[in-house]
């Protein structure tokens, strides 16, 4: 699962073409509760739409992931690197570590009702 995100991630959500900025000194203790929800659900809908590429029935439960998804997450890195300095390795860093949570049992599940309202409050 977590190599599929890599790839889901890094190519099918365009995270590299996302401009890099400049490294601050721990830009992540610049996250707000906002940039917070925004890496959890990013990798949260990363997660869900690698499960319904898979064709993982449970995973389509949710609606499909692939634009909206994607485009929450391409918009959401773009607004934390420009509002924290935060630079990409930083950025994949801090999904690592809401990707490692997520795998644990019933975490995804618990994390989506929250992640669609987020979904659904950002117009995309």
């Amino acid at each position: 699962m977590m190599r599929h995100f890599i790839a889901l991630g890094i190519s099918a959500f365009a995270f590299v073409a996302l401009p890099a900025a400049a490294q601050g000194s721990d830009p992540a203790s610049k996250l707000t509760a906002e940039h917070e929800t925004i890496l959890r659900c990013s990798a949260a809908f990363a997660m869900v739409a690698g499960q319904q590429d898979e064709g993982n029935a449970e995973a389509n439960k949710y609606p499909p992931m692939d634009e909206r998804g994607r485009e929450y997450f391409v918009q959401g890195m773009a607004q934390i690197m420009d509002d924290t300095g935060m630079d990409r390795t930083a950025i994949i860093e801090q999904l690592r570590t809401q990707l490692i949570d997520l795998a644990q049992p019933g975490k995804l599940d618990e994390a989506m009702p929250p992640c669609l309202l987020s979904l659904e409050s950002s117009d995309l």
